[in-house]
């Protein structure tokens, strides 16, 4: 038998317990790395299209998630969902909202994405300054995206394109645990 020959069996043994070594179970998302120093709270209003304010004032003193989307990409759909269902598990001890990157004349658009997700939380046209990357949210124009707010408004996480629920969760628990509630020492 020539060398060839018998090392094919052994060539063939090697690749399918690197495969198999390579299936089974599904490792968890990477944990979000620790946040860089925290510049100055972010001073924000925007009128959310069922009423009421998605604010620094009315954020206050809880941790906030606040999503970019638009209203014909897919993956701002799935990405506004996981947001629905982070903000019932942490509720009312997170604050959670979306703001969609379209012009004032989709607020009809807005409204149906809003209610035809059953989204919980605020829903509002952004300001034209936010959609070109300007304002307290400066270079947060791509979609979808998202922002955590600490307690005291300070941006503490930002991802830009999309994030799955698993890592959304997980950033959510390290700004918390970075974070104490008023009061606390």
């Amino acid at each position: 038998m020539s060398t060839r020959r018998r090392a094919l069996p052994i060539i063939i043994a090697v690749a399918a317990i690197t495969i198999a070594g390579c299936g089974g179970a599904t490792q968890p998302p990477p944990a979000p790395s620790a946040a860089p120093p925290r510049g100055p709270a972010l001073r924000f209003a925007f009128e959310s299209v069922r009423g009421g304010p998605i604010s620094t004032e009315a954020f206050a003193n809880r941790i906030s998630v606040i999503g970019f989307f638009t209203t014909y990409d897919v993956p701002s759909q799935v990405e506004a969902r996981f947001l629905a269902s982070l903000a019932k598990r942490h509720s009312p001890r997170v604050n959670a909202a979306a703001l969609m990157l379209e012009g004032p004349e989709n607020e009809p658009l807005v409204q149906a994405f809003a209610e035809t997700l059953g989204l919980p939380y605020p829903v509002a046209l952004a300001d034209a300054a936010t959609i070109a990357g300007k304002g307290p949210f400066a270079g947060l124009h791509h979609v979808p995206s998202v922002v955590i707010l600490d307690r005291q408004g300070r941006e503490a996480y930002r991802h830009v394109g999309f994030i799955d629920e698993a890592t959304l969760e997980a950033a959510v628990k390290m700004v918390e645990s970075d974070s104490p509630a008023p009061g606390a020492r």
